[in-house]
């Protein structure tokens, strides 16, 4: 389902906003949209607005005023909202003949389309996701590096292993939403049906470095998750030591109160 784009002007702003972990597509009035698989919509006041279920909007022309509407009407609609959205802006040019790619930071494309628009916003949307995890997962790291840098000087480690448990859930749930929710790695399904817009999908995903970035992130996300599970290893060993000197110390206990008590008799 493709309609007119309400979108005219020939160099305009996509700007990307990440509001929370889920955001909920169903419901919505046919007359407001363009085009399904991303859902594409018309916004009132003028341009489009192109939505993803992991919780990634992103406008093309749409002036702050519409925006700023637009975001307030969709409020009850995102599950966990973050509390500081990240967000991304690039420019887009068109001009008929032009050849399509990024020059200079800049957007060009031949011609105003609902799929051309939306190859845009998936690259967008994937680049805001990469940045949000990036940020954790550096936080991430900043919290097992001085764990690691005491079990190097002194052998043993403080802290309990449920914050450690914290610290491999963080991996595996942004693991799973890169490559379950997001799928970063993968193309859009636009691109099954236009497979002339993949030179233009690939020329954006360079210039984004996203599966550069996806690579580093899984990178560190496996030393996370190793650091992780070897302290949790060490804890718990340590723990089991704790159990085996009970144990022996009410064995000792036993022997003593049983020669106590033969030499009472």
């Amino acid at each position: 389902m493709t309609r007119t784009l309400p979108l005219e002007q020939t160099q305009f702003r996509a700007r990307a906003v990440l509001l929370g972990e889920r955001l909920d597509l169903r419901g919505w009035d046919t007359l407001e949209m363009l085009a399904t698989t991303p859902l594409t919509l018309a916004v009132r006041g003028g341009g489009v607005a192109v939505l993803f279920r992991f919780g990634a909007i992103v406008f093309f022309g749409v002036a702050a005023q519409d925006e700023a509407v637009f975001l307030d009407a969709l409020r009850q609609r995102v599950a966990n909202p973050h509390a500081k959205p990240e967000t991304e802006a690039l420019d887009v040019r068109v001009a008929p003949g032009a050849k399509e790619g990024v020059v200079d930071g800049v957007v060009s494309l031949d011609s105003i389309t609902a799929e051309r628009l939306q190859v845009i916003a998936d690259v967008l949307a994937k680049s805001l996701v990469l940045a949000l995890y990036e940020a954790r997962v550096a936080d991430t790291f900043d919290g097992i590096e001085p764990l690691a840098r005491q079990l190097e000087r002194k052998g043993r480690i403080p802290g309990k292993a449920d914050q450690l448990l914290r610290h491999i859930g963080a991996t595996l749930l942004v693991d799973h939403t890169m490559v379950g929710r997001v799928a970063v790695a993968e193309k859009p399904e636009l691109l099954w049906d236009n497979p002339a817009l993949e030179g233009l999908y690939i020329r954006l995903e360079d210039e984004f470095e996203l599966r550069e970035r996806q690579e580093a992130l899984e990178r560190k996300l496996g030393v996370i998750s190793r650091t992780a599970e070897t302290l949790v290893e060490l804890i718990q060993s340590r723990h089991a030591l704790r159990v085996e000197w009970y144990i022996v110390a009410l064995i000792v206990l036993e022997v003593l109160l049983s020669l106590y008590q033969m030499f009472l008799r």
